[in-house]
């Protein structure tokens, strides 16, 4: 198949596609509103797949598939388009997928977040953990938090990526990117040489392992405010799997410092919208959120995490919500199937009963 990566990026960017993916004996497909679609009717050869990877990577790049089977970077469109790539081996054969980074911030009333997050931006230490599964808009939803501080407070940012997604110019704040592999070699080395940069802010990009958390945690412990993402879907699965990740002597202990530094756990999921015609218009987040009180903290201390969903359910004041709540409402603008709600609420009876005492469809 005669066509060049540079075509390739300008039909995602052209089709407003999350992402593309590049992969032997298929066609080129494209994400678009959250449905695989092919952009041609003949398929990649292996050579095809290879020749791709390779215009887009560089030979050290390249070595690092051989040796560790797959390299995640950013890659630069002529245009400013800015994606991150994931090139790996699967079958012996080279594959890659591309995401398109917004060129764009938007802002948190664009995204759909709570007022009551944005008060969480100017706490002045603790940990602020945004979860959800791959390609939920977790990253995004970061980034326009870090705008915020960027431009409301005058702090010192330091945020830790793999690669660097959104790139943030100083405005009142000042703002330091690392890359991991470029700038720094791990995130846990990262955060620890942070700690000696005078940071008030750390984004910690992906809390991936044992040595990162924590160390995300010791930041949040000594003054600083740390934004971290875990592939977690839920507040009381979060809190589960920081302290599930430390072996188990050491899990009262870790316990007790979540329960003394944890200030919010967002999670969200990206589901399709519905515009004005009843047809799929883009994307739209639903959201979880819990935020620090002392009920919340007792249950993180007393390891009775089974029961913060009925926390969220009585803290309405406090600002939380459930995810089942949120799908409600957006449902009930119209902005949601009810396939979609019922599909993604974790009680989806409980919604039906709730919707059938309002009166909508059941």
């Amino acid at each position: 198949m005669d066509v060049r990566m540079e075509e390739l990026l300008q039909a995602t960017i052209d089709e407003g596609a999350s992402d593309l993916h590049i992969r032997a004996h298929m066609p080129p497909k494209l994400r678009v509103h959250g449905e695989l679609l092919p952009i041609a009717d003949e398929s990649l050869t292996e050579e095809d797949t290879l020749r791709l990877v390779k215009e887009i990577s560089s030979e050290e790049q390249m070595g690092e598939v051989l040796r560790n089977g797959g390299a995640d970077f950013a890659l630069a469109h002529p245009d400013g388009t800015r994606f991150r790539v994931s090139v790996f081996k699967e079958r012996g054969r080279y594959g890659a997928v591309l995401r398109q980074i917004p060129s764009t911030l938007l802002s948190m009333e664009q995204i759909g977040l709570p007022s009551v997050v944005k008060e969480l931006l100017f706490k002045p230490r603790g940990l602020i953990l945004v979860t959800g599964p791959t390609g939920s808009g977790k990253s995004t939803t970061l980034a326009s938090m870090i705008d915020v501080i960027n431009q409301e407070r005058n702090v010192h940012i330091v945020t830790i990526e793999d690669p660097i997604e959104f790139y943030h110019t100083s405005k009142n704040s000042l703002v330091t990117q690392r890359e991991i592999g470029q700038d720094v070699p791990s995130f846990a080395e990262a955060i620890r040489r942070a700690l000696r940069q005078d940071p008030d802010v750390i984004l910690v990009g992906e809390m991936r392992d044992l040595e990162t958390i924590a160390a995300a945690i010791t930041a949040a412990e000594t003054g600083h405010l740390v934004f971290g993402t875990l592939h977690t879907t839920g507040s009381a699965e979060t809190i589960d799997r920081i302290v599930d990740a430390f072996p188990m002597n050491q899990q009262p202990q870790i316990r007790t410092q979540l329960a003394a530094g944890l200030q919010a756990v967002i999670s969200q999921i990206l589901l399709p919208r519905l515009g004005a015609n009843g047809e799929v218009d883009g994307r739209v987040a639903a959201f979880e959120i819990m935020t620090r009180t002392d009920a919340i903290c007792s249950r993180i201390r007393d390891n009775k995490t089974n029961m913060i969903k009925s926390d969220l359910q009585t803290g309405v004041k406090h600002g939380m919500q459930t995810l089942d709540s949120h799908l409600t409402d957006l449902y009930k603008k119209g902005l949601i199937s009810y396939e979609e709600l019922i599909t993604k609420a974790q009680d989806p009876d409980s919604v039906i009963n709730k919707l059938k005492e309002a009166g909508y469809r059941a």
